[in-house]
């Protein structure tokens, strides 16, 4: 980039020369008279005008020069005598390194930019001089517009005509010659900022240059280094191959004689580690034996009780014992109270033995399973006369056929539409023809074509389980609240749509970070 700003700049700068050039004029200018008798008679006048002492001159002789058209002054072409100027070798060196940058390298550039420097150094040593003769131009242009102007104020007619045209021609060399120096001047502030420009880049390539060199000095040291290491490296491995190569054989069978001797007593004398092993196995098969047999006599203890109980008890549990079917307390006995006139609590456990939960607002002769009842025991309490009788059933309750699939079925679904009847809202008996209970992602809603009766989030206010009331059909209702101070007992069309409602929407509600349970569960 550097070395094609330097080549426009020369260019640049011969072209102005080459412009200017035309209209230069070095030397002194001759006016010649048109008749010979007047061309004597101006010359003895110009000699005896006094001139100056104080002038200086550049050369020793006059200069030459020819007339063209309009008596303009044309200059003569000087011999070079002194071989090619140096704006043309630097731009031949230019030209050069526009060439060859591609193969140069970082320390040739510097070279070529030190001579750049020179050659522009030279540029402004000449660009001092040519001031100096502009000057001393300037000088005689005045004094010979000064005699000029005495020898007009002699003459009259023709000569005097002749010399104004002199007087004019003068006038027309000064402005010349001022427009020149005004181009010099020019040439010489873009020369020294090339040179302060070729001078900070041959700073900058020298740094250049030193900084590979380090560079370069540090790559060797380091392969140098590698080398030592790889040579040390390579004969330590042939060191250790000849070793080997020489111990193999003996090596080879120490080793056969160590496993052989490890196989030996393997077989006939176990360690003490796979003696525990077995010990530890052993003792794990007896517990889990022992487990098993302390279940099955706690079952058996728990059937005896309930027999026993049973004797005893002027009340029974008649239902299926599993999800979708409706448990009864009836009177076994004559001499029994009837059930309407007694208090009943119903409770859910894990397991017989297990602390029984209460199931809230459960206080009917009817109970309907519901899902979260699914692997757990029912048990009822009834108080009649002062007397308390316990139900149970004989096992935990089993979950409906074709449950799990229709649930599966329904979660492929972003929405899952039921349809049902609202038997009561807010306690309240409800006759009401069929509504649809839209069961989704993120919220429940229930409507009846464009109205809309309730539409909810899934949030910690919101309940849902089986009917724990009274209902004309148990096992199909649920109760549903979407809000405080709102709630329906809704009745699906099977206990079956019933019961995967309740499963989809707690599956929805936990992925919402939200309980859905029944009241105070």
């Amino acid at each position: 980039m550097m070395i094609s700003q330097a080549r426009c700049f020369w260019e640049e700068r011969l072209k102005n020369h080459n412009k200017t050039k035309a209209d230069k004029i070095l030397t002194m200018t001759k006016v010649c008279p048109d008749s010979p008798e007047m061309k004597a008679k101006s010359v003895c006048e110009a000699v005896a005008e006094p001139i100056s002492a104080d002038v200086s001159f550049a050369s020793n002789r006059f200069p030459s020069y020819r007339l063209g058209p309009d008596d303009q002054i044309i200059d003569e072409p000087e011999e070079d005598e002194k071989g090619p100027s140096v704006k043309d070798v630097v731009d031949k060196e230019t030209g050069d390194l526009l060439d060859q940058h591609k193969r140069l390298s970082v320390r040739d550039l510097a070279c070529k930019f030190d001579k750049n420097l020179a050659a522009a150094s030279k540029l402004v040593a000449e660009a001092k001089s040519n001031e100096v003769t502009s000057l001393e131009g300037h000088v005689m242009l005045k004094k010979l517009r000064d005699a000029l102007e005495a020898m007009r104020g002699r003459m009259d007619g023709r000569n005097k005509d002749s010399v104004e045209k002199a007087i004019s021609m003068v006038e027309s060399l000064a402005v010349t010659l001022t427009q020149h120096e005004g181009g010099i001047i020019q040439e010489r502030f873009e020369v020294k900022k090339l040179a302060s420009f070729l001078k900070q880049a041959s700073e900058d390539a020298k740094k250049l240059v030193n900084q590979e060199r380090s560079f370069a000095c540090a790559e060797i040291e380091s392969a140098r280094d590698l080398v030592m290491r790889l040579g040390g490296a390579f004969k330590e491995q042939e060191l250790c191959s000849k070793a080997s190569q020489d111990q193999g054989p003996n090596v080879k069978k120490l080793v056969e004689e160590v496993q052989e001797a490890r196989r030996i007593r393997l077989m006939h004398q176990p360690t003490k580690v796979m003696g525990m092993k077995h010990e530890l196995r052993d003792l794990k098969s007896q517990i889990e034996e022992k487990s098993a047999y302390s279940v099955k006599l706690q079952r058996e203890i728990g059937r005896i009780k309930r027999v026993e109980g049973s004797k005893s008890c002027p009340y029974v549990l008649d239902g299926a014992q599993s999800l979708g079917s409706c448990l009864r307390i009836r009177a076994s006995s004559e001499s029994a109270s009837d059930v309407s006139k007694c208090s009943v609590q119903w409770y859910r456990a894990a397991s017989e033995s297990s602390f029984m939960l209460s199931i809230s607002g459960a206080n009917r002769s009817v109970y309907a399973p519901e899902p979260y009842d699914v692997g757990r025991v029912i048990q009822a309490d009834i108080l009649s006369n002062d007397q308390r009788f316990t139900v149970t059933t004989v096992g935990p309750i089993n979950t409906a056929a074709g449950l799990q699939s229709r649930v599966e079925t329904l979660l492929r679904k972003s929405n899952s539409e039921f349809t049902v009847v609202i038997s009561q809202m807010n306690g309240q008996e409800h006759a009401s023809r069929s509504h649809v209970f839209t069961v989704g992602k993120t919220r429940i809603k229930l409507s009846r074509g464009w109205i809309t009766k309730a539409r909810e989030i899934y949030s910690n206010s919101m309940q849902m389980c089986g009917v724990r009331d009274n209902a004309n059909v148990p096992a199909k209702t649920l109760f549903w609240q979407p809000r405080k101070g709102l709630s329906f007992l809704l009745t699906f069309e099977s206990e079956q749509e019933r019961n995967a409602a309740i499963v989809l929407s707690r599956k929805y509600a936990y992925d919402c970070s939200v309980t859905l349970v029944g009241p105070d569960d």
